[in-house]
């Protein structure tokens, strides 16, 4: 098990990112994104086409239904937070319990040899 210096680390490091995510990003420029300024000053961005995922209800940086931008700005970067973390936090868990199965088993054929 960790030392509870690193859960705090992990803590406040979640915390940061939920704030910065929930509240700061509402902050963040509405200029085109570096792909899409260059085809508008290359003259090709009429040309561009919706990805596959522009029907999703968190596409385009924002959440479908909820009609203050800023809310939904932020409830979208804090359910990317939030879903990372589980994704995150899940691979680590199989990864250790992976692992100390391996070190048992090991431990288990040691002794039997």
């Amino acid at each position: 098990m960790p030392k509870k210096g690193l859960w705090v680390l992990v803590g406040v490091g979640l915390v940061v990112s939920l704030f910065l995510a929930g509240f700061v990003s509402f902050y963040a420029s509405s200029e085109p994104d570096g792909l899409e300024k260059v085809a508008e000053d290359q003259g090709f961005l009429a040309t561009a086409q919706d990805s596959a995922n522009a029907t999703l209800p968190t596409a385009d940086y924002g959440i479908a239904g909820v009609d203050s931008e800023r809310l939904s700005g932020g409830l979208a970067g804090v359910l990317g937070i939030v879903v990372m973390a589980v994704i995150g936090f899940g691979l680590f868990w199989l990864l250790g319990r992976s692992k100390k199965a391996t070190a048992e088993k090991q431990g288990v054929e040691q002794e039997s040899a």
